[in-house]
């Protein structure tokens, strides 16, 4: 009997999901009400509730998750009926939790709805363009390069940053949970990850293991997944924006490398040889920045990466982000939209 109820349990909050994904698929206006009454609150109450303790609860609760799957296993070694009942139940929590912090709001209005300009393909010399300003904009702070904030730091400008961008965007707008980073960071790293969002406890969870540029940009593609914008090419675009609005140089460095990166990647594909002289236009300590990232998520590459890269490839495009990984350096054509926008040639 107690085998039954908690496979009842599971199937009624696994099918509860089902019907609120479902919904936000095919329902008109759904994801958007949702997005804009419902998942606020839940961000709000849930997230600040997690968000009172200054550990990532979300990774402490993976490795209470696989202790107790351990245990239990070995107590239900005579009667495997009760592990597997009990599993049931959790997976069906997990993805009620999924859906409701996470799954729907694929499906609402994008951030790029909300921008003064239209995403649109450019040219090549845009590119260019674009490439060089950002160019003297990294070398302006490349003072900062190598610089490391404390995380009470990171997190209090992180939530500042995002506060001010606010401001403009009303919709990205409120309470943001404190952002935290993994005690265990090669988790992430042997993942490729710099960050991850957790909808299970309304975290946004960093790699501090990372070359520090890294960090600042990060926090603010992860916070943004907290309004609701699951889109990783337009998380990219708000993280950008953010650290351009924030009064740390650390921030504005980050920012404006991380775009570099984008662009010189896109640039690199279609100019190569223009990419590489503009690329030694870099300040030395920007180069040695951009060296020692290389470095360090090379240490990682292999199956493990591989298998984690197919997964989020995989992932994304169930929630039709149709271009799977790719789509993060889509944030060059929304970049290019606000280069031409705020007139930078």
């Amino acid at each position: 009997m107690k085998d039954r109820r908690r496979y009842l349990t599971g199937a009624v909050c696994a099918g509860t999901a089902l019907i609120l994904l479902t919904a936000a698929r095919k329902v008109p206006g759904f994801a958007d009400w949702y997005a804009g009454r419902i998942y606020p609150v839940l961000v709000t109450v849930w997230g600040g509730v997690w968000g009172i303790f200054p550990f990532s609860v979300s990774e402490i609760g993976l490795y209470l998750l696989l202790a107790a799957a351990a245990v239990g296993l070995i107590r239900c070694r005579k009667r495997l009926s009760a592990f597997f009942s009990g599993t049931a139940v959790l997976a069906g929590v997990l993805l009620l939790l999924y859906s409701v912090n996470c799954g729907i709001n694929y499906y609402s209005t994008p951030f790029s709805a909300y921008l003064p300009y239209e995403r649109e393909e450019h040219t090549a010399e845009e590119l260019e363009r674009l490439l060089v300003y950002l160019t003297e904009q990294v070398n302006r702070y490349g003072e900062q390069a190598g610089v490391r904030l404390t995380a009470g730091e990171y997190g209090e400008e992180g939530i500042a940053a995002m506060k001010k961008l606010g401001e403009t965007y009303p919709c990205l707008s409120g309470f943001y949970p404190r952002p935290k980073y993994l005690t265990v960071p090669w988790i992430l790293s042997v993942q490729q990850l710099a960050g991850v969002y957790s909808p299970f406890t309304v975290e946004a969870n960093y790699n501090n293991a990372m070359v520090p540029y890294n960090i600042p940009h990060t926090l603010c593609h992860e916070l943004s997944h907290l309004k609701g914008f699951m889109r990783e090419d337009e998380a990219n675009f708000i993280g950008f924006l953010a650290c351009l609005e924030s009064d740390r140089e650390e921030f504005l460095y980050s920012g404006y490398l991380m775009g570099w990166i984008y662009a010189g990647n896109a640039l690199a594909e279609v100019d190569p040889v223009r990419y590489l002289e503009i690329r030694q236009q870099l300040d030395e300590a920007v180069k040695k920045d951009l060296e020692a990232n290389s470095c360090f998520w090379s240490r990682y590459e292999g199956k493990a990466a591989e298998a984690a890269e197919a997964v989020n490839d995989t992932y994304l495009k169930i929630n039709d982000q149709e271009q799977g990984v790719e789509s993060y350096g889509m944030v060059v054509d929304l970049m290019l939209g606000w280069a031409e926008a705020e007139g930078i040639d």
